[in-house]
């Protein structure tokens, strides 16, 4: 069963960009499945992020910064790559998101950091 789930949240995340691209518009089951995808990754990310120590909580938070940074790479490629005024306007958010999101976490993570520095003095 759990296999039968992984090969086809892979087919459809494989194809589906291919099949949007000459449709034009996903199908309601398209779009149902990946709803249930995203939200399953939303559930089992929670999940592991409150099992982390709160010793780990400093280098948890830059290796997302990480991620956001891919996650810019990824929204610039969108934006570069998006043929109409939808995938335009989502790839430029993307990007304005990402770009506030990955500034923000390492000005967050510098000022853990600086609690941890010795006083001069």
């Amino acid at each position: 069963m759990l296999t039968q789930l992984f090969l086809l949240a892979d087919e459809v995340t494989v194809n589906l960009p291919g099949d949007l691209a000459v449709s034009g518009q996903p199908s309601a089951y398209e779009i149902t499945l990946l709803l249930t995808i995203f939200l399953l990754a939303v559930f089992v990310g929670f999940e592991i992020i409150t099992k982390v120590p709160p010793t780990l909580h400093t280098p948890l938070m830059s290796g997302s910064n990480a991620i956001s940074g891919i996650t810019l790479v990824g929204a610039l490629l969108v934006v570069e790559m998006g043929s109409g005024w939808f995938a335009q306007t989502l790839g430029f958010l993307a990007v304005v998101l990402a770009t506030i999101n990955a500034v923000g976490g390492f000005l967050v993570t510098h000022r853990m950091l600086e609690m941890f520095r010795k006083k001069k003095g």
